[in-house]
């Protein structure tokens, strides 16, 4: 048993590297998610996968993988896990043998009415007290930096 208590974290400088920063802040909200996440027994693996199929039930796996940003042997593990949970199913379409399309259950579409609040709680305890016109800003600066690190791929 693991009796030592966790490192107390270093505060951010104002001179912190902008990599650091957003690196800390994804570590954090994925944690607030993750917690929201088990209390519904969803794995946070599966959640990325969850969030497309509710906006694109019956995609290929491979589009699911290119949407999700892994690789197709990550997607197919995961979708094994998702299907014997019972949150997808995985059908070969008639016209094409070698095309394996990917389908929520009701089960997979009935998450979205409490996952979605519980990701959009954390957004809201992450954003809080800071100004509109600020998180306009921040989140016009994010798309800029994500946009830049696309070029530079």
């Amino acid at each position: 048993m693991n009796t030592s208590k966790p490192l107390p974290r270093r505060p951010a400088s104002a001179d912190e590297r902008v990599a650091h920063l957003v690196k800390n802040t994804y570590r954090g909200l994925s944690k607030a998610l993750q917690n929201r996440l088990e209390k519904h027994d969803v794995m946070y693996g599966h959640w990325t996968f969850l969030r497309i199929l509710w906006q694109t039930d019956g995609i290929t796996q491979r589009q699911l993988s290119e949407q999700a940003g892994v690789k197709e042997p990550t997607t197919f593990s995961a979708l094994q896990s998702m299907e014997k949970l019972g949150y997808v199913t995985r059908k070969k379409m008639p016209d094409n043998r070698k095309q394996v399309r990917v389908f929520l259950t009701p089960k997979g579409a009935a998450l979205r009415s409490v996952l979605v609040p519980a990701a959009e709680e954390v957004n809201t305890i992450a954003l809080a007290g800071i100004p509109a016109e600020d998180i306009v800003v921040f989140r016009r600066t994010l798309l800029a930096i994500i946009e830049n690190l696309n070029d530079a791929a």
